[in-house]
């Protein structure tokens, strides 16, 4: 076998392991196999001879990964086909390879700075959050995101999204670093593998979380994207709506608090939306609603959250400032609209405008609730950006565009890394699904199945005290990233002062 065959055989195996790899995430939900697929391209990563052979493998690795796992990204350029249906492979190829850069990245560094295994848990996750930042940032499918349904989990709260990547790629190196050395390091190293694939295998339980008094109703249309803007459609889903929002709670449950609608929820625009919201006031009989509706001020077109008061009178507005890519916004969108290029998901002028920032709804008795609309939900940042501490978060989404099964459930998955790393409930309300509630250990109390039309009652968990990622955000991933970059560096220093005087010798 040549040496150019042996490194495309490399380099097939990194791919086939990224395609594995993505079995970790929702739907499969399997930490295991991803922290098995990492540890076998850790292993094919010892045989690059050169940087650029190292990057053509963490490209490989994460092209399969992110072309596997986000195979539902197909399903917005197939809700108008004759528009879009043509952009659809050379968006997904074109997004999944461009990502999959940073990952050739990360083991170009590594292979550059060390011959060895080590370094790559400092530089790879150093790696994910320049994805998670860089152009917007787009961090899903983290490989901390596989964590929600196991104990490791919960170190979310403690270090944030970022540092239990750095947690997750450790031990995948210490399931293939060689235990050389004394006893005491052998037995360290034999004792991180079992204890850390151990954990991997244990879902989370605890008692249940205290509850409040609080009932959130959650109304989920089930409007799928290619319909929401029929307009024959409109009414059937308006009245859907209204319908459930009028609904009696089921025997022996309280009358809700507080109503959520979903992202987008109506059809007309804000300024236009009077007597929509009127009737919606009249279904709700006095109780404050919360829905997603398009908003225009001048010649910007928002995409917002509003608190419907009991008189149908808009409370309070808050207006979506972390927009989507080409989705809800196009860059350079005057020179692109002119051939007719626009944000998938606006209806109303060329794309949205982002709105200033985070900011708290006040829902009286309930407190006061962080509103995230869909997208920004994947973001941690995002959360920690909130101008004080909310009593709880609220995601009003519109699933419908990530398709019927995978994207939804990563989305989810998500919302509940969100819920941890604040130790705060989450009110999940999705046009589609999955609408849940979500206590401050990431678990869903209650939750409407994906496609399904239906409303959800649940009663509001109680927050936790505030926890450490709320408090540092990433400082503390920042600190031990830079400490272990330093350790790389110094250590390549002392091998390359031995190697001078072993030639000098």
């Amino acid at each position: 076998m040549t040496l150019r065959s042996a490194a495309w055989m490399r380099f097939g195996a990194a791919v086939l392991a990224g395609v594995v790899a993505a079995f970790g995430q929702a739907p499969y939900d399997l930490p295991l196999v991803l922290l098995a697929a990492l540890a076998a391209v850790l292993s094919i990563y010892r045989a690059a001879a050169t940087p650029r052979q190292a990057a053509a493998l963490g490209w490989g690795f994460g092209f399969g990964y992110f072309l596997h796992g986000w195979s539902w990204l197909v399903s917005p350029f197939m809700v108008d086909p004759e528009r879009y249906a043509w952009m659809a492979p050379f968006a997904v190829v074109g997004l999944t390879g461009g990502l999959a850069l940073y990952w050739a990245l990360a083991f170009f560094v590594s292979r550059r700075l060390s011959a060895q295994v080590w370094p790559l848990i400092f530089v790879l996750p150093a790696a994910e959050m320049l994805r998670g930042y860089l152009f917007t940032g787009f961090p899903w499918g983290m490989f901390s995101q596989s964590l929600v349904n196991h104990w490791p989990g919960q170190g979310l709260a403690l270090v944030g999204p970022y540092g239990m990547t750095l947690a997750f790629v450790a031990l995948a190196v210490a399931v293939v670093q060689r235990a050389r050395g004394p006893m005491l390091r052998q037995g360290a190293v034999w004792g991180a593998r079992v204890l850390g694939v151990a954990a991997l295998t244990v879902p989370f339980g605890g008692r249940d979380a205290p509850i409040t008094d609080h009932m959130i109703r959650m109304v989920q249309p089930n409007a799928a994207q290619k319909d929401k803007w029929d307009p024959v459609k409109i009414p059937e889903f308006f009245d859907r709506q209204l319908a459930l929002t009028a609904a009696p709670p089921a025997q022996g449950d309280a009358a809700p608090d507080l109503i959520l609608w979903s992202e987008t929820a109506i059809a007309w625009p804000l300024d236009l939306a009077h007597g929509a919201l009127t009737y919606i006031s009249e279904a709700a009989a006095g109780t404050p609603v919360v829905l997603g509706v398009q908003r225009r001020d001048d010649m910007a077109y928002y995409n917002s959250a509003v608190l419907l008061g009991p008189d149908a009178e808009v409370v309070q507005t808050y207006d979506k400032h972390h927009l989507v890519p080409f989705g809800e916004y196009i860059p350079f969108g005057d020179l692109l609209g002119r051939i007719g290029l626009r944000g998938m998901a606006a209806q109303f002028g060329s794309g949205f405008s982002s709105g200033p920032g985070a900011a708290l709804m006040d829902l009286g008795p309930l407190g006061q609730a962080l509103p995230l609309i869909c997208y920004e939900a994947v973001f941690a940042r995002d959360v920690n950006a909130a101008p004080a501490r909310p009593a709880f978060l609220m995601q009003l989404t519109n699933d419908a565009w990530f398709g019927k099964g995978q994207g939804p459930l990563q989305h989810l998955a998500q919302a509940r890394m969100r819920a941890i790393e604040q130790g705060l409930p989450m009110a999940r309300v999705a046009n589609t699904g999955v609408s849940a509630m979500i206590d401050p250990w990431g678990r869903i109390t209650k939750s409407l199945a994906l496609n399904e039309a239906g409303f959800l009652d649940a009663h509001l968990p109680a927050p936790r005290p505030a926890t450490p990622y709320s408090r540092w955000g990433e400082w503390p991933f920042l600190f031990i990233t830079l400490a272990g970059f330093a350790l790389v560096i110094l250590r390549r220093r002392r091998n390359l002062k031995f190697d001078q005087r072993g030639r000098q010798s």
